[in-house]
């Protein structure tokens, strides 16, 4: 695939890949963006209205 690049080891096992940003950037992105959510999956999460009050308090402080 033109802009892919597998790296392989000594047996030709696929390790890591090279991607062409300038053909592939917005595709890399968008998987990047999976990555992060699936990393933070088990996280918990804070209500929208609970963060923005506390960034309506925060900002108050600073500004």
């Amino acid at each position: 695939m033109k802009g892919i690049q597998f790296v392989v080891d000594d047996a030709g096992k696929k390790k890591a890949v090279l991607i062409d940003l300038a053909e592939w950037g917005e595709v890399w992105e968008d998987f990047y963006d999976v990555l992060v959510a699936r990393s933070r999956e088990d996280e918990p999460t804070v209500d929208w209205e609970v963060l923005k009050a506390e960034m309506a308090a925060e900002e108050s402080k600073t500004g």
